[in-house]
């Protein structure tokens, strides 16, 4: 069995003397992550069996919980644990910093906790062990009252632990119901960074790999972020970022089926009619897989590195509006005029013609009042963020707007956007995480960014992505450019398409 603990949890410890709590902490935790009363006694006592510094060592116990469960870092209490008035304590203090608790009691028999208290260079005295046991038969059940998770262990029946980043924190559930009720979800991978591992390795040549890769493994759509300057969200200024429809050009001839597009295009980065030339050009070259994500843009940086007017929001959502409009109408037949709020044509002209009889057009954002409107009105996906319960609300959103608009929701596909790290294992994946993350980022940290995970995990990760709504999950792929790391999350794409 492995106990899932979210990186953000405050983990109580209980069990008697000799039940091998410690030993199973310092196994599965940071030493930096375990706060021992023992510890704590050394630090405001003579030393750490000065049993008169007991009261003091627990106000700084109690203090050192409360700031680091501000501080969102996973807080593990190793103390006997039997005190219920200091787990209510602890237990506050977690629900007003918004942290999940977990209570891990250690059901080992008397006869070993006996034996291995009296193998201890100092053990505990007979009598005291024993009014320990027989305080824990008497607490045991009601300690657990409170806690959003109690979990039974044995350490010497191989239980283990895994510290996850929150959104795993249930994901068995999801993963044993994908298992036994299949629900299909497609994927895209979308390619953010191009500073792979391997200076000398041409960007083209690794690129080239990836996109193969990524359709050897059954993703269905691959997208590239339509930037000229790297966007501090992902990486630093100065790593390499490809234009982005030159770039699509190229996997267009380096694949087969995949499908192609920007997410999202800056609505102010190209004349729209030039925009509507660009995206048909893709879709005859590629045989038919051009996507069009349509986005306001935000990086004003970039705007005046390049040269590109950065005029208001408002006037930027004009924009969109008309190119949501007037995009179609390039791609279909005859050459109308169009005369919008931003940009306006006396003919929409454009050939040759899109292989497609419709290219899908996405309009990234889920701004309720303005993006999911123009979504209801023109879009055919859109592209939402967060957790399942964000999901669920933003597409209870889109239903109202296209209620108002006269349109079917169900004529719109929800996408979702999000990153990812997968390796086969917990060990392989905490290597990954530690190559990867750099020396100011913890490893919690890192993994929380990144959303780091087995495959099981996001498994059941996007079955509830899927079970709230999500059609098509685009990934991010922290790891992209390292060998392997698109066939390791081809395990989860097989696990619904299969």
């Amino acid at each position: 069995m492995t106990v899932r603990i979210p990186s953000r949890a405050l983990v109580v410890l209980a069990g008697p003397s000799g039940s091998g709590k410690s030993a199973w902490a310092k196994r599965w935790f940071r030493t930096n992550q375990v706060v021992a009363s023992d510890d704590l006694r050394a630090v405001v006592g003579e030393h750490e069996h000065d049993q008169r510094a007991g009261g003091d060592a627990f106000d700084v116990l109690d203090l050192v919980v409360e700031r680091r469960l501000a501080r969102g870092l996973l807080t593990v209490v190793d103390t006997l644990g039997m005190d219920g008035e200091r787990h209510d304590r602890w237990l506050e203090v977690a629900r007003r910093h918004r942290r999940p608790s977990h209570l891990i009691r250690f059901d080992t028999d008397a006869k070993t906790c006996r034996s291995r208290n009296r193998a201890r260079p100092r053990p505990v005295p007979a009598k005291v062990l024993s009014a320990q046991l027989e305080r824990w038969s008497e607490v045991r059940e009601q300690l657990g009252e409170g806690f959003d998770a109690v979990h039974d262990l044995d350490p010497d029946a191989g239980e283990d632990v895994a510290v996850v980043p929150d959104l795993f924190a249930d994901a068995a559930a999801g993963t044993e119901r994908q298992a036994a009720d299949p629900v299909a979800l497609s994927f895209g991978l979308q390619v953010a960074r191009f500073d792979w591992p391997g200076d000398n390795e041409p960007i083209s040549r690794r690129l080239g790999e990836i996109a193969t890769e990524a359709e050897a493994a059954g993703f269905t759509t691959l997208w590239v972020m339509d930037h000229f300057v790297q966007i501090p969200q992902v990486g630093r200024e100065w790593e390499p970022m490809l234009e982005s429809y030159t770039t699509l050009g190229y996997l267009a001839a380096r694949t087969s089926t995949i499908g192609l597009g920007t997410l999202v295009t800056g609505i102010t980065y190209r004349n729209v009619g030039h925009l509507a030339k660009i995206v048909a050009t893709l879709d005859v070259l590629s045989g038919g897989r051009a996507r069009c994500g349509l986005g306001a843009a935000w990086f004003e940086r970039e705007h005046l590195a390049y040269g590109y007017p950065f005029p208001p929001l408002a006037e930027r959502y004009e924009l969109l509006a008309d190119a949501a409009e007037v995009l179609p109408l390039y791609w279909g037949p005859g050459a109308p005029a169009f005369d919008g709020r931003r940009f306006s044509t006396p003919e929409a002209i454009c050939y040759p013609r899109p292989i497609q009889e419709h290219i899908p057009l996405m309009i990234g954002g889920s701004g309720e009042q303005r993006t999911l409107a123009l979504v209801a009105r023109h879009a055919d996906a859109c592209n939402l963020f967060g957790d399942p319960a964000t999901v669920r609300r933003k597409r209870a959103v889109l239903a109202e707007r296209c209620a108002a608009a006269g349109r079917d929701p169900a004529d719109i596909e929800i996408t979702h956007l999000s990153s990812a790290l997968c390796a086969a294992d917990r060990r392989a994946l905490s290597a990954r995480v530690d190559e990867l993350r750099g020396d100011r980022v913890s490893p919690e940290d890192f993994s929380r960014q990144t959303s780091a995970g087995t495959p099981e995990d996001h498994i059941g990760r996007y079955r509830e992505l899927a079970d709230a709504g999500v059609q098509h999950a685009i990934v991010s792929l922290a790891d992209v450019g390292h060998p392997g790391a698109v066939e390791s999350f081809g395990e989860v794409v097989a696990a619904f398409t299969r």
